[in-house]
Order: structure tokens, then sequence, then C-alpha cells
């Protein structure tokens, strides 16, 4: 008997059978038994089980144990009732020392071996398949006929003595308008590996070529479609070559074994957990995922500070989830640069104002907290003020420690990639975002202006450059923040600005941001970010995502991480110091407890309390 077609509709337990038979005429179990779960298998010596189960529960992503067996135990009745582990794969493989020596159709040969072996059975994407097809999404592996993709990743899982591997994932082409509709269907099936851990690029898994899989076959993407990248049980076979055991069995990848168990205990979730899909990079392509809960909270964040209390027209400059797109692609970030410095006060010295350095220092003190890289480029004239300032937030408490303090000038055609990158490599970024915060922008002709329209460029060095250059680098993003359209990064919204405010003609930015936050005030930009940041790093669909689903969660730094927020104590020593350096309010250049003409007691002492309390709810 050949089997050569209707093995999507046949029970698991006739396929198993005609698996022993070895009468079955294909080469992986992609789309066979529709609706059941199917599971990679690991048969290890029993002496390294133990170990081999915490690998599995500090790697519950790539290897969600679904059963493990006793030594010597060939059947498997939690997930089957008449299976026979030596028999019931399409294929295995051997392993001796962490070399793969042969293929082999049945282990019956090596059941005096097995006596002392026990068997992991591990969850599979395989079993999502269904799942995903009802929800109208294609399968692209299944209509070309071929077994799925699967990559070695340059992301390590968490290691359990001699247990130690990158993960592998496996790759399914998705339609663009379908993301969303496939991390929801695949969600709620942990036992398959759950929700995608990366869509888009396969660079920023440190995969180089898609036509290359490491395991499986290669599956070709349609016009439209995505990379989405799932975690992998093939990851278990990994950790077996590396742990050199003596003897070792797994399947074939691709060739899995089929239980009878179905997929309907999916996890059930509050609408507020649903996980949501939002594009972060065009260059190179990439998607966050996030719950509709933490997505919903930074919206009202957004809706808070982006009150005018200046009358300014700002509500015109307004585009709507551009601190989310903003917080997320931060939270993506190793290391992030920031600036800040608006010289308004040109016939005082400092000509600083107060706007600015506070929003800058709780970005970077969260950054901290989250053991980001962070460092602040500033005016060379300025440096050894905001010196004494971050010295000064380090002994107050708001700073865990001093952040460099750089300064960037103009030598050369070449300056800022050199700058950003080491050697000037754009292969080879120093920041993966930037941040401006009140940072005096360029306008259209080279000039720098503030609110009255005064020309301020003989006091401001040109890191705009900086936000021009990151524009040619893959990887990395920027952030603009501001309050009246002269400020760095807010150039995406020139026109409104021209339109909208006040000799804006003349003063509109033209540098612009890939995302740009308009707040009241610019600090309350600043303490957004920074609490948005805490929510995302609270949500633990987003917290898994971002760890690619290995290792541990780290919500037991919920604490450090809360204490590193804005509080209206911490920022009132702030500002006292700054008064004390001479630094002063924008509108009035008052030396009082005041910024941008607004007290501090009442304004934005309130301000920070609504963000927090939207935070701990």
């Amino acid at each position: 008997m050949i089997l050569t077609g209707g093995w999507k509709s046949l029970l698991p337990h006739v396929l198993r059978r005609i698996i022993r038979c070895n009468r079955l005429s294909i080469s992986n179990t992609s789309g066979m038994a529709e609706g059941y779960k199917q599971a990679n298998v690991i048969i290890l010596h029993k002496s390294l089980a133990d170990d081999f189960e915490k690998f599995c529960h500090a790697n519950d992503g790539p290897l969600p144990l679904l059963h493990r067996s006793k030594p010597g135990d060939w059947k498997c009745p939690p997930l089957s009732s008449d299976s026979d582990i030596r028999t019931d794969c399409l294929q295995y493989r051997i392993y001796e020392h962490g070399a793969c020596t042969g293929s082999l159709k049945s282990l019956k040969e090596y059941s005096e071996q097995l006596k002392d072996m026990v068997t992991f059975y591990l969850g599979c994407s395989f079993s999502f398949e269904k799942a995903v097809q009802n929800a109208d999404i294609p399968i692209r592996n299944v209509e070309q006929k071929c077994n799925v993709s699967m990559y070695k990743t340059a992301v390590p899982c968490y290691s359990v003595s001699t247990f130690c591997c990158n993960l592998v994932v496996t790759m399914r082409p998705i339609p663009e308008s379908k993301l969303e509709a496939a991390v929801l269907a695949t969600s709620e099936l942990k036992e398959a590996h759950g929700t995608p851990i990366h869509i888009g690029h396969p660079g920023l898994l440190g995969i180089q070529d898609l036509s290359k899989p490491d395991y499986g076959d290669p599956v070709h993407l349609h016009p439209g479609d995505i990379p989405v990248f799932w975690a992998c049980g093939v990851t278990g076979v990994e950790a077996v070559i590396n742990c050199r055991a003596p003897l070792a069995f797994t399947h074939s990848p691709g060739c899995m074994f089929i239980t009878d168990l179905k997929n309907d205990n999916v996890t059930v979730r509050s609408s507020r957990e649903i996980p949501q899909v939002h594009c972060i990079s065009q260059d190179p392509l990439h998607y966050s995922i996030v719950s509709a809960e933490a997505v919903q909270k930074i919206k009202t964040l957004e809706t808070l500070i982006g009150i005018d209390p200046g009358d300014r027209g700002i509500i015109h400059l307004h585009r709507q989830d551009e601190l989310l797109k903003a917080c997320l692609a931060i939270s993506h970030a190793r290391s992030v640069l920031i600036t800040t410095g608006f010289p308004t006060h040109f016939t005082y010295e400092p000509p600083e104002e107060n706007d600015g350095p506070p929003g800058a220092l709780a970005v970077a003190a969260i950054l901290q907290a989250l053991e980001k890289e962070v460092a602040i480029v500033t005016d060379q004239r300025a440096m050894n003020l905001n010196r004494k300032i971050i010295e000064e937030a380090v002994q107050l408490g708001i700073l865990k420690r001093p952040v460099p303090l750089l300064s960037y000038q103009r030598e050369s055609a070449d300056s800022a990639s050199m700058f950003l990158c080491e050697n000037g490599n754009p292969g080879r970024p120093r920041f993966d975002h930037l941040i401006a915060i009140e940072r005096a922008g360029m306008a259209a002709d080279g000039n720098y202006y503030n609110a009255r329209k005064v020309n301020i460029k003989h006091l401001v060095d040109p890191i705009d450059e900086l936000f021009l250059a990151a524009q040619t680098i893959p990887g990395v993003t920027t952030t603009g923040v501001g309050d009246g359209g002269n400020e760095l990064g807010m150039g995406k919204v020139k026109d409104a600005v021209k339109k909208h405010i006040k000799n804006g003609d003349v003063i509109a930015c033209d540098v612009e941001a890939d995302f740009t936050v308009v707040a009241g005030v610019s600090n309350w930009g600043g303490y957004a970010i920074a609490c948005g940041l805490y929510i995302l790093s609270t949500c633990e669909t987003h917290d898994r995502y971002l760890r690619k689903a290995v290792g541990f969660p780290q919500l037991s730094k919920k604490m450090l991480w809360l204490s590193a927020l804005p509080s209206v104590t911490k920022e009132e020593k702030l500002l006292k110091t700054l008064v004390r350096h001479r630094v002063r309010s924008g509108k009035t250049a008052s030396l009082e407890m005041e910024v941008d003409g607004l007290p501090f007691y009442n304004t934005h002492s309130l301000m920070i309390e609504k963000l927090l309390q939207e935070v701990q709810q």
C-alpha cells in the first residue's frame, strides 16, 4: 500500500500504523492528521534526562514538553493509545558523541540500549497548521509539497549543564495582511510553540540566506509575503549534538511523531491579552508583538501628554501611535543615543532652557534599569554644564550611574557615519536608536531658530547630521520629541508646523525622525517614553518576543524598573538643580520652579502623577 493522498484526514492511529509498516511515500508529516498534535522526539540516556528536562523548561518556546517517558518505556499512553516510539516516526537520526552517524526507519535494533534511555516528546509547529488554515492563511510549504524551512540562529538558549545551543526556528511565509491573524491563531497553542519569535528580516536572527535552510526544504515567498519565524523543536537536536552524548536518537527533522491529542486545549485569553503586530522598521523590515492591554496603556499616555497648555496649536502636529512605535523600537534597541539642549536664551549664560534635560534623563534612567547601553550627545560648549547635571542626577538617585557624555563636530563628509558606526561601517552601528528631546532642530535654510524666530545657529552643534546619517544606516531608528515644531525630528510634521504654529514658516525643523512624539511640554514626552518602556517590559507577550521565547521572563525585575521611573520628588529635586545652575524656563527665562512658563506644582507634578497612575493600573 502506497498512500498518495487523503492523509490530511486520516486518524493518527491509522497513520502511525502505516508509518510502522514503512508504507508511507512522503518525506515529512506537515499537513498530516490535521488538527492533531505532532511531536519532536529526543531519546537520551537516563543519566542526562533530568538536565534535559530542566533545559526544556528553561527554553519552553522551542521545547514545550508534552511528555517524558520512564527509562525503556516505548509506549506513550498520555499521548497515544497504541504507539511504539521505536517505529512510529517516518525517519530517525542516530547521534554518537555529537555526530550524526546515520538515518534509520526503525530503532528496533537498538531495543537493548533503549532500555536505559528516556524519550522526550516536544511540541511541534506542524500542530498549528490547521488553526492557521482555519484563519484563511496559506501554508506555503504544504502548497509547495515540501518540508518546512528550519534555520539555526545566532540566538543563544539558556544553558543547563552540558545542554547548550542556539535557537532553531521554522520560517513560514505569511501575506502581510494576514500577519496579525497568524499571530493570533498560533498564540493560543503554546504546546505548538505559540506566538512567533520574529517577524521580518532574517538577518536580525543571524540567518544569512533563506534559500539555504539548515534543515528541511527551501520554501518560496509569494509577492507580499513576510517571513515569519517560530521557535522550533529541532533546537533539541542541536542541544543533543552539543552535549556529545555517547548515543542519542532523534526524529529526522520534519518526520514527527503524530499523537492522538487534538489542538483543542487552547489557552483562554482575555481581550486585553490579544497580541497585536506593529511594524517598527522598514530597513531592515522588522515587526514587533505586544498585548492589546499594553497598547491601550501607551495610547492613553500619548493622549495625556498631548494637551496644549500653551495654546500653541500642537494638536495639529499629532500623529497617532507615534509614541507606541517609538517605544517598541527603543525596547528592541541594544544601545541608545540621546540628545537634548535648546539654547533659546541667547542673551544669558548658560543659554539653555530647562525643558529637555529632565525628559532626557528620565529616558536614560529607565534604559539603565533595562540594562541597555545609553549615552548623551550635546553641544561642546555645554559639556561642563551637562556633566555637572548628570553627576548630581546620580547623587539624587535619578540615575544609577553617570551616563557617558559625548559631543559631535563635523570634520569631514563622513563624520556622522564615523561617529555612529565602528570605523564608519554601516554594518556595525554603535547605536540602534537615536532620541532627540527638545533639541534645537535645523530649519530648511540651514539655520536654527527659537520660537521667537531668532537665529541661534552659533550656539548649536550640527547634531542633526547624526539623524540624517541614521536614515542611511540599516537597523538604526530615530525618535524626535518636541512641543513647538522647531525641535530636531519634527521635520516629519513640518507642513503642519508651517500652517498652524506661530512663525512656523521660518522656524519649522526640516530634519525628520522615524517617530515624532508631540507633547504639550517636551519633558512630558520623555516621561511618557520612560513609562511606555516600563509598560512594554512588564508585558508578558512583548517580553517573550524580545527574548525569542528562550530563557525566563524578566518580570522579577519589575520593582527595579518601577523605581527608575520619574517621580514628583525626583523631578522636583532635578528642577531645583537646574535652577541652581541657572538653567531657565523656556518661555519666561525665569529661574523659578517652572518649565515653559508653567508652574512645576499642580502642572508638571500633576502630569507625572497621571502618567504613573496609568503605568500602575
